[in-house]
């Protein structure tokens, strides 16, 4: 409303927006902070401790989940180890909200990251991944271009379900397939 009223042109309309941004995310930065002194951020509505339905969860999963795998030395067989991983991270501020997932997933852990104002709900046993995350995903989809790595998750899981990566073959192909997900993913361009 600020930018479409034209607010924004303001000095009220800018100092408007500065303190909303201090609440968002790690707030202003230094710079900011020395342009804008005087800034006041917002109060954050409190996270109910319920997830309001299924379809939130999803949405939120498609802004900040993250799907990929963790592939490592082992003393196996092919010499590797292969771990799915779902992951959603945010600030320090919204840890109760990531334990909330825990319960109403019935899976998964929070992890506080080092160094960092930021806390991860992380899924990484495979059974939970198959018979919990996979199955709410499918029910209740996730959209944009994230949905193609899920898709890709989805593929190395029945790999893994059918006993693949514990072939040379199975091991390339999910080699393959992990190199196009996420950041490796090509998208064509409009």
């Amino acid at each position: 409303m600020i930018m479409k009223n034209k607010e924004h042109l303001t000095e009220e309309g800018l100092k408007a927006i500065t303190d909303i941004k201090a609440s968002l995310n790690r707030g202003l930065s230094e710079e900011l902070n020395t342009i804008f002194p005087n800034t006041i951020p917002v109060k954050r509505p409190v996270v109910n401790q319920i997830i309001p339905d299924p379809q939130w969860l999803a949405g939120f999963t498609t802004a900040e989940g993250n799907f990929f795998l963790n592939i490592y030395k082992a003393n196996t067989k092919m010499g590797v180890g292969i771990k799915l991983v779902f992951r959603i991270t945010q600030h320090m501020r919204d840890e109760s909200l990531m334990k909330i997932f825990i319960l109403y997933l019935d899976c998964g852990k929070v992890y506080k990251k080092s160094n960092k104002d930021a806390v991860d709900f992380m899924v990484t046993g495979f059974s939970d991944i198959t018979n919990k995350i996979i199955p709410f995903l499918c029910e209740y989809p996730i959209l944009g271009k994230k949905s193609e790595d899920f898709k890709d998750f989805c593929i190395i899981a029945e790999l893994m379900k059918n006993k693949k990566h514990l072939t040379k073959e199975g091991i390339k192909e999910i080699l393959r397939i992990k190199a196009g997900m996420n950041t490796g993913r090509e998208f064509p361009s409009n």
